[in-house]
């Protein structure tokens, strides 16, 4: 995003979505390099929305699903340099379940940006995935809760 002409940083709040050891995945649609990687539901944060607000309305507006139980995991700065149009994100990445009484079959609400949901084995992974996630994944990151 640019203001005037200069660029400036965007902020965007992704969410794990953890259904037993699954985690829910999307594969993209874009006109950018990213396009047909894997990635996680979310979206960008809207004035005055908490990272909690955003998860909840991003997984609900891509998926149909509802969350609860959303919970700060880590945040990541990522600058898409070499993109036919460069951008710079604060990734901010959440961890949510399933609501009990929800729906558990994701929906493709937003056709144009993305091919289809679907629950992936943590330790089988579809590829190629969005390289901020595929970063975090490499890096040994796992989004769910240690068991105590």
């Amino acid at each position: 995003m640019e203001i005037g002409s200069t660029p400036v940083p965007r902020v965007a709040v992704v969410v794990f979505l953890l259904k037993g050891k699954t985690v829910l995945l999307g594969r993209r649609r874009s006109a950018r390099a990213c396009h047909a990687t894997f990635a996680l539901p979310g979206g960008h944060l809207e004035f005055g929305e908490s990272f909690e607000e955003c998860a909840v309305r991003e997984v609900k507006e891509e998926t149909g699903l509802e969350i609860d139980g959303t919970e700060f995991l880590t945040v990541t700065n990522n600058v898409f340099a070499q993109e036919p149009s460069p951008s710079h994100y604060v990734t901010i990445f959440m961890r949510a379940v399933l609501a009990d009484d929800g729906e558990h079959v994701p929906q493709n609400l937003e056709p144009d940006k993305c091919f289809g949901w679907d629950w992936y084995d943590w330790d089988n992974l579809p590829s190629p995935l969005f390289w901020p996630l595929e970063k975090m994944v490499l890096s040994g990151f796992n989004p769910f809760p240690s068991q105590r």
